[in-house]
């Protein structure tokens, strides 16, 4: 068995209850769920069925082509 890692981002659904799960290095993989525990497990088996499809094609399968940063910005508007 190969092991490959991506970073994921999980967002919460604006107009759902749910979140949104993606990997910004594989464009067009998504998953979802009404948790973030849902999400995860969402994103894991796209993911998974997403790789194997690139390995049935014979497509490269990119690794850590798109670093993600994300953190918290606060900043003052003046009034």
């Amino acid at each position: 068995m190969r092991y490959y890692t991506f970073e994921i981002v999980i967002e919460k659904e604006p107009e759902d209850e749910g979140y949104l799960a993606y990997s910004p290095t594989l464009p067009g993989c998504f998953g979802n769920g009404l948790t973030i525990e849902e999400a995860k497990r969402s994103i894991r088996e796209a993911i998974q069925q997403h790789v194997a499809t690139l390995q049935e094609h014979g497509m490269p399968i990119g690794q850590n082509e798109r670093l993600v940063h994300v953190e918290e910005l606060t900043v003052g508007v003046p009034e």
